[in-house]
């Protein structure tokens, strides 16, 4: 759980806030709500790599060879009791 802080209290300790950013990110709240976090270079850099590796498609630019192997996949039986849970069968 990150340490929430005031604005006001971050900037009078900011050197203690940046070495608590090394372990856990600090939350920043103004006025009661929180406005940001605090976190390590580490921390954010490994956000930024994880950013990165994320894609998405639109499913129209999708060939038609995709979407007909996508639509006649089958779940393993191994996974019965989920699709149960899924179809509600």
């Amino acid at each position: 759980m990150s340490e929430r802080v005031p604005a006001s209290e971050f900037t009078k300790n900011f050197g203690r806030y940046r070495m608590l950013a090394q372990r856990e990110a600090v939350a920043v709240s103004s006025h009661g709500q929180i406005t940001g976090y605090f976190v390590g270079a580490h921390e954010y850099e490994e956000l930024l790599k994880l950013k990165g590796n994320r894609r998405s498609f639109a499913t129209a630019d999708l060939s038609d060879e995709r979407v007909k192997a996508i639509t006649s996949s089958r779940m393993d039986r191994r996974h019965k009791t989920r699709k149960a849970r899924l179809t509600g069968r």
